[in-house]
């Protein structure tokens, strides 16, 4: 492999992980994109890199523009873009929600971020993070990086995750990830409908969100919410708009933390709640295809930056969520 350029070389091509447990288990063979082997340790730093470099091409940060960026997440493109400010000597606002796991929150802030933490609202609310960054950066005539918005997002993934994956597995008989900005399902369902059309892409979504009920029923019926942070959505984002989608799955938290403890168990997988849950939606498509069919999700993040709820006894008794499985059959 040659020598990366800095960060910014360093992302992307991540090697495919064959989920032994979950192959064996289902007769698929069960493929993990290993994202949280990134640099930044997740798959925004794909979405982060993507950002900036248009935005500097033209010319709305660096050279004669703004040498600040600001941008509203729920940690992880925050840190993508941190790292990435650092690599350019830019200034790099974060707003965040103050409801997120303590490890992003001073991860962050040792990133060199200035970080504005903001209560956990609804989005029609003015004083929803995503809101609140947009005012940030007019007023500071900065950057907004607009993830969820911004194409550049799902650009990353058409242009780079996708080709990597097929590249690297050949065949896709299906994909599945869990989606947030849209960025990842929207990138490479493009990309896998333009270059594998028999290839089935499916989203799964967590409790409180709407895309299950968008993808199967067209509407944005949501009820409850999620323990797990980064993923979920009430609204069609830009992004999202681009996925080629075959169908939706509906997720459970509680399918989420068995599939997060069952993967590190058994195959030393020590992944976050969203990488956790998109097995739980690669064990359901396995479930619906040909006994060796070739599945692949994402690995989106690892689990240190989780660990004091996900992998907390007293956090997750608390939550009722402690658990217990001991074969797949709670992956429902």
């Amino acid at each position: 492999m040659p020598v990366r350029d800095g960060f910014d070389g360093a992302v992307g091509a991540t090697p495919l992980i064959r989920i032994r447990s979950l192959s064996d288990a289902t007769g698929c063979t069960i493929l993990g994109k290993a994202e949280h082997l990134n640099p930044g340790g997740s798959i925004k730093d794909r979405a982060a890199r993507q950002i900036v470099i248009e935005a500097e091409a033209d010319g709305r940060l660096g050279g004669a523009g703004p040498h600040e960026l600001v941008e509203g997440t729920a940690g992880n493109t925050g840190i993508g873009l941190a790292l990435m400010a650092r690599t350019r000597g830019y200034a790099c606002h974060i707003v965040m929600p103050d409801n997120q796991s303590p490890e992003k929150i001073e991860l962050l802030r040792w990133l060199g971020a200035v970080l504005h933490l903001v209560p956990a609202r609804p989005f029609a609310d003015p004083g929803n993070y995503y809101h609140v960054a947009r005012r940030l950066a007019e007023e500071r005539g900065a950057f907004w990086a607009d993830q969820f918005e911004n194409p550049a997002n799902a650009r990353a993934h058409y242009l780079t995750t996708g080709p990597e994956l097929v590249a690297d597995a050949g065949r896709v008989d299906g994909f599945v990830a869990c989606a947030g900005t849209g960025g990842t399902i929207g990138g490479i369902s493009q990309y896998l409908h333009e270059v594998q059309p028999a290839a089935q892409s499916w989203v799964i979504d967590c409790e409180g969100s709407s895309l299950y009920n968008h993808v199967t029923h067209g509407t944005l019926d949501a009820t409850g919410t999620s323990i797990l942070e980064g993923i979920g959505i009430r609204r069609i984002t830009a992004n999202f708009a681009q996925a080629k989608l075959t169908g939706a799955f509906a997720g459970l938290d509680r399918e989420a933390v068995e599939m997060a403890h069952w993967l590190l168990a058994r195959d030393g997988l020590f992944v976050g709640g969203s990488a956790a849950l998109g097995c739980v939606g690669a064990v359901k498509l396995a479930r619906s295809l040909a006994p060796g069919s070739t599945i692949v999700t994402i690995l989106c993040d690892g689990a240190s930056r989780y660990a004091s709820r996900l992998f907390s006894d007293a956090w997750l008794a608390d939550k009722g969520l402690t658990p217990t499985a001991t074969d797949l059959s709670f992956v429902q």
